[in-house]
């Protein structure tokens, strides 16, 4: 059963869910920078990380799943940036957006590869794409009071070749929230300790994967992934056909 908007909503507004929410966004922020003038799209429950984005942005719109139930998010500025809309049917134009951010949306999607080919139809050529998924190997895949704790987690390795098939190129890739999913001001008063401590001791175990790809055109999404790395052009007015049916074509006995 997926989750619904107002439960995930109310875990960031905890201060386990805050903290998470600031170091989610600090490590988007080193990856991306400013967005000055780009177009940003979030999916899922991006809204933690999404309003860092949304200042100087061109456009900044946020996509919920419309099984989650309606939520109304109100970006800086802009009055109501929330769209319910179904994961395999995005509200939009081809190649609109230059940067998405996917946050608690593939983890429960009911169809990857479909919610993938939506993405890709929606990104402008050369955009990127941040997935943050559920890390199977850390302990917030087993923190079913948090949103981390629901639905397929993922690992690096299965992110990247995700990604990967889709025409996605993977660019970089790491890992976040380090601090233990519990919610006492013992502990996330210190998160950004946990953090730095756990990227050196144990950078495989962060309770989050992050993987950054590009857009590239080199085929449709959902066919093969390798690119055509040059055209075969036959002379003029020859017509070519294939081998088999060319050994049948000489074989013929001529008029």
């Amino acid at each position: 059963m997926r989750q619904d908007t107002i439960s995930i909503d109310r875990f960031y507004r905890t201060g386990l869910g805050r903290a998470a929410g600031k170091l989610l966004a600090r490590r988007l922020t080193d990856l991306w920078g400013e967005t000055d003038a780009l177009s940003v799209l979030g999916i899922g429950f991006p809204q933690p990380v999404l309003e860092g984005f949304c200042s100087k942005a061109r456009r900044c719109v946020a996509v919920m799943p419309d099984a989650g139930g309606h939520f109304r998010w109100d970006a800086t500025g802009r009055g109501n940036a929330t769209v319910m809309a179904p994961q395999n049917r995005l509200p939009f134009a081809d190649g609109l957006f230059d940067r998405v951010i996917l946050l608690h949306g593939l983890e429960e999607a009911d169809s990857p590869r479909a919610l993938r080919r939506e993405i890709w139809r929606v990104m402008a050529p050369e955009a990127r794409i941040v997935v943050a998924a559920t890390n199977r190997r850390g302990l917030w895949a087993f923190a079913e009071r948090t949103p981390f704790g629901h639905g397929r987690p993922w690992t690096r390795r299965q992110l990247s070749g995700f990604l990967a098939d889709g025409s996605f190129q993977v660019t970089a890739s790491t890992h976040a929230l380090f601090v233990p999913p519990i919610d006492q001001t013992i502990v996330t008063a210190a998160a950004e300790g946990w953090e730095r401590v756990g990227e050196w001791v144990v950078p495989g175990l962060g309770g989050v994967v992050l993987v950054e790809a590009v857009k590239r055109l080199y085929i449709e999404p959902g066919g093969a992934v390798a690119p055509a790395v040059r055209a075969v052009q036959a002379p003029k007015g020859a017509v070519v056909l294939p081998m088999d049916r060319a050994a049948r074509e000489r074989s013929r006995p001529k008029p």
